[in-house]
């Protein structure tokens, strides 16, 4: 069942591992199909070396699990997932990612600012989410408010949560993410105090005028 979108996660969560947004067996990916509802999700506790199709699991929207392979039990923040898909029905991606430059601003707490108009590949703002323990409903609840001003939430002392309307413009989105958070770093080490951002009045006119995103 869904196959396509099995395979279509596989090759995401592998290429997580290998860019290093994801290490070991942190992370969590999922995709909804379209025309049945259904959501795609990779499982608990198995590592991106091992990971083929076979183990991604089918649930429904309550998170009953409609179809398992080798592997019966779905990511422990499935429940996270299923409330981004509610607050969100524009999107049909969500992605969790560990990424070392964005998690560390999560971390503190801190936004990451923009600096460069790439920023506005997520929605330009990177708000904080409160803290919650993985796997809680508290956890999807800390995302609501975040997602409802961009496609990224900062989830602190924990990571990121991005969302899409697929597995790979998500996947895009937490690349750039985790750049800007890098350039935002570096920019933060070079000299005193806040660097300087880009207005966010200036990303409405890129977008309106010149029509960028990128």
């Amino acid at each position: 069942m869904l196959e396509y979108l099995k395979e279509r996660i596989v090759k995401v969560a592998k290429q997580a591992d290998k860019d290093g947004l994801c290490k070991y067996k942190s992370g969590n990916f999922s995709e909804k199909d379209k025309e049945t509802g259904y959501i795609a999700i990779t499982p608990s506790g198995v590592s991106r070396d091992v990971l083929v199709a076979e183990d991604i699991l089918i649930v429904d929207m309550e998170g009953n699990i409609i179809e398992h392979g080798r592997v019966k039990k779905p990511s422990s923040e499935l429940p996270m997932h299923l409330r981004a898909y509610k607050e969100r029905p524009d999107i049909d991606s969500v992605i969790h990612t560990h990424s070392h430059y964005a998690t560390a601003f999560a971390i503190r707490g801190k936004e990451i600012q923009p600096m460069i108009f790439e920023a506005l590949v997520y929605g330009v703002h990177t708000r904080v989410a409160e803290y919650a323990m993985p796997g809680t409903p508290e956890l999807g609840e800390s995302i609501v408010k975040p997602l409802s001003e961009a496609d990224v939430a900062l989830m602190k002392n924990h990571g990121v949560l991005i969302v899409g309307n697929d597995i790979f413009e998500t996947y895009n989105k937490a690349q750039y993410v985790e750049d800007v958070a890098e350039i935002y770093h570096i920019a933060l080490n070079i000299g005193e105090g806040e660097p300087d951002i880009i207005p966010y009045s200036q990303f409405e006119t890129y977008v309106n005028e010149i029509g960028g995103n990128g």
